[in-house]
């Protein structure tokens, strides 16, 4: 028999490529090309929330946690209050809400089913919304599960808060803010004046901040009460104010006078509070008829301009009682 074959107990000869294979080969070393996008790989999004999951549990930390990107957002653009306590506060205060979100399987607790029965009694809309959805809504603030849209802050104008007080037969207090950029601040500011009897808070339109759902949330539902007016230029929005018959006094750490030794606290009143540190700007300083400060230890540099505002508004209150 000849060669070697089957059973023949001879190895076979190699069997010679045949024509035409090498494209074949060539296309084999090739390989697959580039990985497609996250967005194409079916399995991608399975796999990075278990992942996720995973991180979280060994780390105990979750997304509301990192620091998220923010991006600018219009004036006009809704706010969104996050967490069970300032949710239900602000519901409490008749803040101007919008839209309740509650997560999906959320551990019910008596904040909670207070929130929705208010929401429900208000004719607020309620939407069920998975707990990302929710740390979008609030940028990655902590929610708790639940979450309030409310509509863009209707600024007044710094002429209505005079009208306001003088509607009510009482003397004018307001509140102005210069540099606060913080918006816990405004919020915590808000909270103060409220509590000590202001008529309203004045904003610089520029380089300050503004009633955001940060301010909402700190302010305790207080801003649904206070008005906030916006001023193109505080400093001509004070000369008014002076012209108006109220005096202007300024909150800084350098001032010569302590606040409770000031003689125009019963009259009516412009209370300015600057930033944290930097204190009042010159032309603002300039605009007062008074710069005051408030004694402390020298240990403390500064104090934040919510506890400051806070101090003030408390003496003001106290000269005016007495």
């Amino acid at each position: 028999m000849a060669g070697g074959g089957k059973g023949s107990g001879r190895p076979a000869k190699k069997k010679s490529p045949t024509k035409g294979t090498g494209g074949n080969v060539r296309r084999g070393l090739e390989g697959r090309g580039a990985t497609p996008p996250a967005h194409l790989r079916h399995w991608h999004k399975d796999k990075s929330r278990t992942e996720r999951i995973e991180r979280e549990e060994k780390t105990g930390r979750s997304p509301s946690s990192r620091t998220p990107v923010r991006t600018r957002r219009s004036d006009d653009a809704p706010e969104h209050i996050g967490g069970r306590n300032p949710v239900v506060e602000a519901l409490r205060a008749g803040v101007p809400a919008s839209t309740l979100y509650v997560a999906l399987r959320i551990d019910n607790d008596d904040r909670v089913r207070e929130s929705v029965r208010i929401a429900a009694d208000r004719g607020i809309a309620m939407l069920e919304v998975g707990r990302e959805k929710l740390d979008r809504l609030t940028e990655g603030g902590i929610h708790q599960g639940i979450a309030l849209q409310i509509p863009a802050y209707d600024y007044a104008h710094p002429e209505d808060l005079v009208r306001i007080a003088q509607e009510a037969a009482e003397v004018p207090l307001i509140v102005a803010l210069d540099s606060v950029t913080d918006p816990r601040n405004l919020g915590a500011i808000a909270r103060s004046a409220t509590a000590f009897g202001a008529h309203g808070l004045v904003i610089p339109s520029r380089r300050s901040a503004g009633v955001t759902g940060g301010a909402w949330k700190t302010s305790a539902g207080t801003l649904a009460t206070l008005p906030v007016a916006r001023a193109a230029n505080l400093t001509a929005t004070l000369r008014e104010y002076r012209e108006a018959g109220l005096f202007v006094i300024g909150l800084d750490g350098e001032g010569t006078v302590d606040i409770g030794e000031a003689n125009l606290l019963d009259g009516p009143l412009v209370v300015i509070v600057g930033s944290e540190g930097k204190g009042l700007s010159r032309l603002v300083r300039e605009s007062c008829d008074l710069v005051v400060r408030i004694p402390m230890h020298a240990a403390a540099e500064s104090l934040n301009a919510g506890v400051a505002a806070g101090i003030a508004l408390y003496e003001v209150a106290r000269h005016r009682r007495s």
